[in-house]
């Protein structure tokens, strides 16, 4: 079953899809991609292959204090990292005031002490904030795919001032090597090539890990000793192996 779901107030912005398939719920700006699903009987549960992926900033800090996220969506990852790293602020900036205003129909949590959910442009927010983040997820789609302001190397360079030093950066490309080979290439001279990237969701996604050249490679190299180390939630959760590719590549 598909609802076309009309924010409160009509604009030129893209209206979320909602399908409901027995106990899944998901989100859609069309009718061949799925933005975001949800468990009703698991509702942080990371359904989708390329959420479990954007999660190995696990590896890099298991316990980070922020988290700034671009794109909200159905909001399974920051649903999944309020619940299981409670000592964590995480800000979601979300552009689209029809996808925010699904929130509760996707069980994100309301605003509080170190939950934000703001409306906004991802891109103007970067280059404007003072703050540092130990983690940036970057999330960010349209009906016509990879929004230009989320791409540009001004873009990237913002990120990575917006990094504490020892912090990580986690991009979702779409696959297409012709559209993402330009935006790997302005990520490797924004981190001096400290970039590793992973195809997820049958080859559908491409997820960006990009950090400092020392951290990434020191944390590739202990990446199943320290996924080992992780609380049995976030284990089981990397754990779910892409059918694909039969592990993580980053796992070795």
């Amino acid at each position: 079953m598909a609802v076309t779901f009309s924010p409160p107030h009509e604009s030129a912005i893209p209206h979320p899809v909602i399908h409901t398939a027995g106990r899944r719920l998901s989100l859609r700006f069309n009718s061949e991609t799925v933005q975001s699903a949800m468990n009703l009987d698991d509702p942080t549960r990371l359904e989708l292959e390329y959420t479990r992926a954007m999660m190995l900033f696990l590896l890099f800090n298991p316990a980070p204090r922020s988290i700034l996220m671009i794109g909200l969506g159905g909001g399974s990852l920051p649903k999944y990292c309020h619940r299981h790293l409670p000592d964590c602020d995480i800000t979601v900036v979300e552009i689209n005031p029809a996808v925010i205003a699904l929130r509760e129909v996707f069980q994100v949590p309301p605003d509080g002490p170190r939950f934000h959910v703001l409306e906004g442009d991802g891109a103007k927010h970067i280059r404007e904030i003072s703050a540092l983040h130990d983690v940036i997820l970057v999330d960010g789609f349209s009906p016509n795919g990879q929004p230009e302001a989320l791409a540009t190397q001004d873009f990237y360079d913002s990120c990575r001032s917006a990094l504490q030093a020892d912090g990580v950066l986690v991009v979702n490309l779409d696959s297409d090597p012709d559209a993402n080979e330009p935006l790997l290439a302005r990520l490797e001279r924004t981190f001096e090539g400290g970039v590793k990237s992973l195809l997820s969701d049958g080859g559908t996604n491409r997820i960006v890990l990009a950090a400092a050249h020392r951290i990434l490679w020191e944390t590739l190299r202990h990446a199943r000793r320290r996924l080992q180390g992780l609380p049995a939630v976030h284990r089981e959760t990397l754990g779910r192996l892409p059918g694909a590719t039969g592990g993580w590549p980053v796992l070795g």
